[in-house]
């Protein structure tokens, strides 16, 4: 069976390009399931039942699991058995007659323009570091980023004098975004006042840089921002994904088109986008008192 679990990743990275967080992904819950099948007995993948993978689904539950991350498993699982069944490795893909949970589209977290502006006035831009933090930030808000890109953005990516850059997302699908004015200014003061002090021989052409010279990692990216947020005194929970979450609902809330944000975003489905129009509803009753001919309210009769 572990044989066949290679065949699958490879497939995933080969064929499918995937991107390694998401082979990784798929190994661990893979790896889950193979060992589950072996402690009911089950040697051979072909010998698989959807009472086996029933049973997973109930000691998911039963350990709490978040429905998310069940609906996650499942969705490695039914994925693995289909490329088997495909690829003549098995005859029948016992997934097949299993009806699998759908989740409900969950809102986002987000912060009001007016919280960004306070996490985006933290950063001490007569400091090295408070400058490239103070890019990062912008960069991260302008662009509507993942960390991942973030983090991986380099050099050869900025095309700031046409006001775009490029970004490679998930599954190394490349994606060009436009970038702002206050974005391309501290990032470019961080490019000539800080990194070629931080550079060092093997930094590559990566854009944000450790102290150390070294391509900054997640965790430091989630801690900067952690720190900024807590001098900004704001109680809620942020994260970098917080700031991409609010880029989206942004633009929608000042009107851009769905299809523009999906794009900027980098969804290959735009029903990935339509979370973020969830609109207030307060603002959307404003919106219509302000503007709808009908709730303006009748001039005095003079009779």
């Amino acid at each position: 069976m572990e044989y066949l679990l290679t065949e699958f990743l490879n497939f995933l990275q080969i064929e499918k390009n995937a991107a390694a967080n998401t082979v990784a992904s798929y190994q661990n819950d893979l790896t889950r399931y193979l060992k589950f099948l072996k402690e009911r007995g089950v040697t051979e993948i072909r010998q698989t039942r959807p009472s086996d993978i029933l049973a997973l689904i109930e000691t998911l539950r039963s350990v709490d699991y978040a429905p998310s991350s069940t609906a996650r498993n499942l969705s490695a699982i039914r994925t693995f058995h289909r490329f088997l069944a495909r690829e003549n490795y098995v005859e029948q893909d016992p997934t097949t007659d299993i009806s699998f949970p759908k989740l409900s589209k969950y809102l986002p977290d987000t912060l009001s323009q007016f919280e960004i502006e306070r996490i985006l006035a933290q950063p001490d831009v007569t400091t090295p570091k408070g400058l490239r933090d103070k890019a990062m930030l912008e960069m991260l808000y302008a662009a509507g980023l993942r960390v991942s890109e973030l983090i991986a953005l380099r050099l050869s990516d900025l095309f700031f004098s046409d006001g775009f850059i490029r970004v490679f997302g998930k599954g190394s699908k490349e994606r060009i975004v436009p970038i702002g004015e206050q974005a391309i200014y501290f990032t470019e003061q961080y490019l000539k006042t800080v990194r070629p002090s931080q550079a060092r021989p093997g930094s590559g052409d990566y854009i944000f840089l450790s102290h150390l010279g070294k391509k900054l990692t997640r965790m430091g990216l989630w801690l900067i921002l952690r720190g900024y947020v807590v001098e900004a005194g704001i109680a809620k929970k942020v994260s970098p994904h917080t700031f991409r979450h609010s880029f989206a609902t942004h633009l929608i809330e000042g009107g851009a088109d769905l299809r523009a944000v999906q794009e900027m975003l980098g969804h290959a489905d735009i029903s990935s986008t339509q979370i973020y129009t969830h609109l207030d509803r307060e603002y959307i009753k404003e919106v219509h008192r302000n503007f709808h001919p009908r709730e303006r309210r009748p001039e005095k009769s003079s009779i």
